[in-house]
């Protein structure tokens, strides 16, 4: 009997996928920037079939648009964008907290200040982000929502893609008073209270000059929450 190979280019797809979304987030393809569809195969060793069926789910992802006799390049972003994934991260880290409040547990909250203190002392926007992104997850997680949990790391990476973008250079070590706060309001079984600091927290967007093409400057922005 003849193995179909669809399973294995699915694979091939999604592990080509993960890749160019890593590199798409962390700013080593910048917006604008061409996927060339002939190196990605070479790159991975394969046809261009799984190649096409990455593009799709990046596609899907919002991290690459197809362009009529352009290909398909690294999709860019503007101010409208970032307020979007703000407004969505404040609804549904919301409701996941909401949700997580009853479940905290002491240990959990001392793991989340440990991440606060970790990205109060990053020296760079990737060490910060990473200790973040753990602080958010560890107060969320305990919701068990598994689907609403999926939704909110997807704007977790959104976030992480407008924050490499923005500060390239130039980071500059920052305390939190915000996760302070919300954990604060945690350990007193305030869940209301927590959930109204970070509402406001993750709909914060910062501003960092950046370099323009023709000279100049231009604002970049990014969710810094």
């Amino acid at each position: 009997m003849t193995m179909s190979s669809e399973p294995e280019d699915n694979t091939i797809a999604a592990r080509i996928a993960r890749v160019l979304a890593d590199r798409i987030v962390h700013g080593e393809l910048a917006p604008g920037a061409r996927l060339r569809q002939d190196h990605i195969a070479e790159e991975f060793e394969t046809s261009h079939v799984p190649v096409r069926e990455a593009f799709r789910r990046l596609e899907a992802q919002g991290l690459a648009i197809s362009e009529p006799r352009r290909g398909v390049r690294v999709a860019s972003f503007d101010l409208a964008e970032v307020r979007e994934v703000a407004e969505m991260r404040a609804a549904l880290e919301v409701l996941a907290l909401k949700h997580a409040g009853r479940h905290l547990t002491p240990a959990i909250l001392d793991a989340a200040e440990e991440a606060t203190r970790e990205g109060d002392a990053a020296a760079d926007v990737h060490a910060w982000e990473d200790a973040n992104r753990r602080f958010h997850r560890l107060i969320l997680t305990p919701c068990a929502m598994p689907r609403l949990l999926a939704s909110i790391d997807d704007l977790h990476a959104a976030s992480a893609r407008f924050l490499f973008s923005a500060w390239r250079s130039g980071w500059e070590k920052r305390t939190d008073h915000d996760h302070r706060a919300i954990l604060a309001a945690l350990r007193q079984g305030k869940a209301d209270e927590a959930a109204v600091i970070l509402q406001k927290h993750v709909q914060w967007i910062g501003r960092a000059p950046q370099p323009a093409q023709r000279g100049g400057e231009r604002e970049a922005f990014a969710i810094v929450g």
